[in-house]
C-alpha cells in the first residue's frame, strides 16, 4: 500500500511539473508574440498566422514620383505573404471626386483591415472616415483627424528650405546680385504645395534673397501649364530671375526647357529648383537643364505606411509623425541616385 501510495504521489509530481513546464512555455510564447508586435513590419512584425488586406489609395498613379510610392507598399506585401496590398489612385491630382469615391467605396468594404490614404482634399477625407475604427495611415499629406494614426512623409516645410537655401547659394555663385525668387506652384489650397511654398520662401530669405509672393504661378502640379506660367514670368521679367522653384520636378523641368527654348540669355544661369528628386529630373540635371531637386523617398513612403498599418493592427502605439527624410540632388549626385531610383522599379 506505502508502495502504490508513493508511486500516486511521484506521479502526480510529474504531472506537475509538466503542467507548469506548459505554462511556462505558453507564458513565453505570448511575451515573445507581444515583443513581435512592437517591432516593424520589416523586423518580423507581421510574422504568425494572421492575414492582413490594406488598402493604399494615393493622390494619382500616373506619375513618376507616385509610382516609387507604389513600388514601396507593393513590395511590403511581396516581403510579407500574409499582408495583402492592394494600390489605386485617382487619374490627376486634380481629379478631387474620384478620389474621393475610392475612399467611401473602401471604407465601406467590411474585408479590408486598414488603409494608407494620401488625400487630393484632406479636409473632404475628414468627413469619409469620421468614426472609422481600422487604423488609417496618411501618406505623402497629412490628414488632420482623430481617426489617423500617423503621418508618414516628407517634413515639406523643413524639405523645402533646405532646397531654398541650396537654390540661393548656387544662384549667387553663378553671379546673381540679386536673389529673387518665383515659384511655379501645384494645386493652390493643397497643404503639401503650401508647406513646400513656406519652405522655400523660408530658405530664399535665410539666405538673403527675396520670394516674389505676389508674382506666384498656380500650374496645378502638371508640365504643360508651367510651360504658360514660365512664358509669363520671361515676358514679365526679360531682365531675369536668380531662382525658379517648382512643387515638383516636372514643372521644374517644364520651366528650364521652356527657358531655354525662349532665346533670353538672361536666363541661362537661372536656377531651376524642382522637388520629389526623381529619375527624370536626376537625367534632367545631367543634361544641364533642371539645377537641382529637393529629393522625398516616395519608395520608403509607400512601404513605411503600410508597415505602420500592419504595427497598427497588430496592437502597437505609432508616432505620429514618421519623416522619410530629404536630401538635396545636384549635378554631383545626380548619377547615384538616377541608379537607386532605377532600382527601385526595376
Amino acid at each position: 500500500m506505502k508502495k502504490f501510495l508513493a508511486l500516486i504521489l511521484s506521479l502526480a509530481m510529474v504531472f506537475s511539473l509538466a503542467a507548469c513546464g506548459g505554462n511556462s512555455g505558453s507564458d513565453g510564447a505570448q511575451s515573445s508574440g507581444g515583443q513581435q508586435q512592437s517591432q516593424p513590419a520589416d523586423s518580423g512584425s507581421s510574422g504568425g498566422d494572421e492575414t492582413y488586406n490594406i488598402s493604399v489609395i494615393l493622390k494619382t498613379t500616373a506619375s513618376e514620383y507616385w509610382k516609387y510610392v507604389v513600388a514601396g507598399a507593393e513590395a511590403y506585401g511581396k516581403e510579407h505573404p500574409n499582408v495583402t496590398v492592394t494600390v489605386k489612385g485617382a487619374t490627376s491630382e486634380t481629379a478631387y471626386d474620384e478620389q474621393l469615391n475610392m475612399i467611401e467605396t473602401d471604407m465601406n468594404n467590411a474585408d479590408i483591415d486598414g488603409y494608407v490614404i494620401a488625400p487630393l482634399q484632406a479636409d473632404m477625407v475628414t468627413t469619409i472616415i469620421a468614426n472609422q475604427t481600422k487604423p488609417i495611415v496618411a501618406v505623402d499629406t497629412d490628414i488632420d483627424a482623430p481617426e489617423v494614426l500617423s503621418f508618414v512623409g516628407t517634413g515639406n516645410e523643413a524639405a523645402g528650405k533646405l532646397g531654398g537655401e541650396a537654390a540661393a547659394k548656387l544662384a549667387k555663385e553663378r553671379g546673381w546680385e540679386e536673389i529673387k525668387c518665383i515659384e511655379i506652384a501645384g494645386v493652390q489650397g493643397d497643404s503639401t504645395n503650401e508647406a513646400r511654398m513656406a519652405g522655400y520662401k523660408a530658405g530664399i530669405e535665410a539666405a538673403g534673397g527675396v520670394f516674389l509672393s505676389d508674382e506666384i504661378q498656380y500650374a496645378n502640379a502638371v508640365a504643360d501649364q508651367a510651360v504658360t506660367c514660365m512664358e509669363a514670368i520671361i515676358q514679365n521679367h526679360p531682365e531675369g530671375i536668380a531662382v525658379i522653384c517648382a512643387n515638383n520636378d516636372d514643372m521644374a523641368m517644364a520651366a528650364a526647357r521652356t527657358a531655354a527654348a525662349s532665346g533670353n540669355e538672361n536666363y541661362k544661369n537661372t536656377v531651376f529648383l524642382g522637388f520629389d528628386g526623381i529619375q527624370s529630373a536626376c537625367q534632367s540635371i545631367l543634361n544641364g537643364e533642371e539645377t537641382m531637386s529637393v529629393c522625398q523617398e516616395g519608395y520608403s513612403m509607400g512601404y513605411n505606411s503600410v508597415d505602420a498599418v500592419v504595427r497598427a493592427l497588430q496592437g502597437e502605439k505609432l508616432d505620429e509623425f514618421i519623416d522619410a527624410g530629404a536630401s538635396i540632388v545636384d549635378p554631383s549626385t545626380a548619377q547615384a541616385r538616377l541608379e537607386q531610383l532605377q532600382g527601385y522599379l526595376a
